[in-house]
Order: C-alpha cells, then sequence, then structure tokens
C-alpha cells in the first residue's frame, strides 16, 4: 500500500485521524499549506485531485506560479570530513562534486529498491 497520492505531478499525503474518523492529507514537497479530507479512500483520491486543480486555478487566478514539488535540487551538509573526502574523489575521478554525490546516491536507491 503506498502512503502517498500522485496527480499532475503532485504528492499528496495519506493520514487518518482516529478522533475525526475521517482521512485527511496535504500536498507534500510545497511551500504552500494546500489539505484535503474524506470519509474514505475513494473520496481522499477524489478530494486529493480537487485540491491539486483548485490549487493551480488559484495561483492562475492570482498571477503567481504555483510552488512546484521536488525541483531537482536540495542542500546537503554533510560536514566538513565528508565534503572534503567527497570533494577529493570528485576531482581525481574528473566530475564534479554535484555528479558524485548524484551518482552515489542513485546507487544507494537503486540497491534499496532492489532489497524491497
Amino acid at each position: 500500500m503506498s502512503a502517498t497520492l500522485t496527480y499532475k505531478d503532485y504528492i499528496g499525503s495519506i493520514e487518518y485521524s482516529e478522533q475525526d474518523e475521517v482521512l485527511h492529507g496535504r500536498l507534500e514537497f510545497i511551500r504552500d499549506l494546500v489539505m484535503y479530507e474524506a470519509a474514505d479512500a475513494k473520496g481522499l483520491k477524489l478530494a486529493f485531485h480537487e485540491a491539486v486543480d483548485d490549487y493551480l486555478e488559484l495561483c492562475a487566478a492570482e498571477g503567481r506560479k504555483p510552488d512546484v514539488p521536488l525541483k531537482g535540487s536540495f542542500n546537503v551538509r554533510p560536514g566538513r570530513e565528508l565534503h572534503r573526502r567527497a570533494a577529493l574523489m570528485a576531482k581525481r575521478r574528473g566530475i564534479n562534486l554535484n555528479t558524485l554525490v548524484s551518482d552515489a546516491l542513485r546507487q544507494h536507491l537503486d540497491r534499496d529498491e532492489i532489497a524491497a
């Protein structure tokens, strides 16, 4: 079972409130707060789609660009020693640090997906 929903490149969380007995979620990986809820799974999926569509329509009406989730860059703070080691390895391989980190991350995730 997936703990997320996807629609138009947006990712939504799935949570359950025992107190309210409803499913709810929010658009993940954007700065704006966009939430949705429903009584059942089918309704939550519909509410998520509506929330994405409403968000995009609101941004268009306000004349602003909507946040785009996971734009392709993020900051990593590995600490001084790990940063130094990585930079030296990238230099020895004749690649930049971004390529080294991206390759390492890809290998780690591929290995994890195979194990899953």
